[in-house]
């Protein structure tokens, strides 16, 4: 039977929302209830100038999330894909040209008018001096002042401020690597997927620290290479290697027959445990700030979100404008909605301190992100009707397609 377009029985699949929900749930409660055990785990990290960059449990997730959908996947496909123009500069557009702006306009609308006076009015954080200025006490800096806290000099700035930062930070970081996981989970082209991380990660290296600078208004924003390139290497590079060698020894050793009906039939659950387990993680680590800071973590999360659902409907609308096929804008579309947040907190530690408002508007971003693109993946699934498709959709070349949901 096509794997396409057998019914699913996988039970973690079909029932994918009540799941997400339970492990969202049960990863608050173990940070509750368990806190020594969480605060281990989120220690167990790869840091880069004193920001933890790299968590090694959800290393550990992502590449079981990742390694499914890498083995399936002819490479000679992904060179095929990389012609296919439209959608990689449909992605470079929204991430580069529109996705920053949009950040600041709806953060600042939010956090420094509608819920300002929720946020306090009066309420300031302390974040660190920018790099290379050393300025008296008392001195102003853009919206702060210069002020000692515990006998270090620290900028003083309007809370509502610091968590702006932190937004934007989030905005010009697009195209996380989890992105690969979206598209598999919509059915999408994973060669393509893969060719438009690449491209848009390679493009973040150069336009990262400009843009980031302009509109933070910190002159020339430091751009944690390390970070990104550790990121890059770890959660794309490692499962991207090992599926190529693996699926390469697998098919010269078992033959194409036992690789796609023993060995994928195997692996197809494995990419959506992996992914629960990384909710657990992810709600277990940060329990303890959720629960006692449930409406701050609100008021970062409305305009995050209301900034993923724009970016998302803008290029899913430019895909079905260009007539892309569904398995190239679903991708194409949840590129631009998803954010890159290691790079983003590992910025936001690295300019403004790991305690500040910035890194925890970050960490929102975090948050939000999972339980957020697996509801953007739903409405893919369920609007692909609105592409143009062939009477028999084959399978991108080389991949072997995820199962059709019931």
């Amino acid at each position: 039977m096509n794997e396409q377009n057998r019914k699913l029985t996988n039970p973690f699949e079909r029932y994918l929302t009540l799941w997400v929900g339970l492990c969202i749930a049960g990863g608050i409660l173990l940070g509750k209830v368990a806190p020594n055990l969480a605060k281990t785990l989120d220690g167990l990290a790869i840091s880069v100038n004193g920001a933890p960059v790299v968590s090694i449990p959800i290393a550990i997730c992502l590449f079981f999330m990742m390694y499914p959908i890498m083995v399936k996947i002819d490479f000679a496909s992904v060179i095929r894909a990389g012609k296919s123009g439209k959608p990689v500069w449909l992605t470079l557009f929204v991430n580069w040209a529109i996705k920053p702006f949009t950040m600041v306009a709806i953060a600042y609308f939010f956090l420094g008018f509608v819920f300002r006076t929720f946020i306090g009015t009066d309420a300031v954080d302390f974040v660190k001096m920018p790099f290379g200025l050393d300025l008296p006490v008392g001195a102003t800096h853009g919206a702060g002042s210069v002020v000692l806290a515990e006998g270090v000099k620290m900028l003083q700035v309007p809370l509502w401020r610091s968590y702006l930062a932190g937004c934007i930070l989030l905005g010009i970081a697009p195209c996380t690597a989890m992105v690969l996981v979206w598209g598999y989970l919509a059915r999408g082209n994973d060669g393509l997927t893969l060719v438009m991380v690449a491209i848009n990660s390679l493009t973040m290296l150069l336009l990262y620290g400009p843009l980031g600078g302009f509109l933070l208004g910190v002159g020339r924003l430091p751009v944690p290479w390390q970070a990104l390139l550790l990121s890059i290497a770890i959660y794309v590079a490692l499962p991207l290697v090992a599926g190529y060698y693996s699926r390469k020894w697998i098919l010269a050793a078992k033959g194409e027959a036992w690789f796609k009906e023993k060995f994928l039939h195997v692996l197809t659950p494995v990419t959506i445990l992996a992914l629960l387990a990384t909710l657990v993680l992810l709600f277990s680590f940060k329990g303890e700030v959720i629960l006692s800071n449930p409406l701050t973590i609100l008021w970062i999360a409305i305009p995050l979100l209301l900034q993923t659902m724009l970016i998302f409907a803008l290029g899913y609308a430019a895909a079905c404008a260009l007539k892309l096929p569904y398995a190239d804008a679903a991708p194409a579309a949840m590129i631009g909605a998803s954010n890159h947040f290691e790079v983003a907190i590992a910025t936001a530690t690295m300019l403004f301190g790991l305690s500040s408002g910035a890194a925890l508007a970050t960490v929102v971003g975090v948050l939000i992100e999972v339980p957020v693109m697996l509801g953007l993946v739903n409405i893919c699934t369920r609007t692909r009707r609105w592409f143009p498709e062939p009477e028999t959709r084959p399978t991108p070349a080389g991949v072997e397609a995820p199962p059709r949901r019931a």
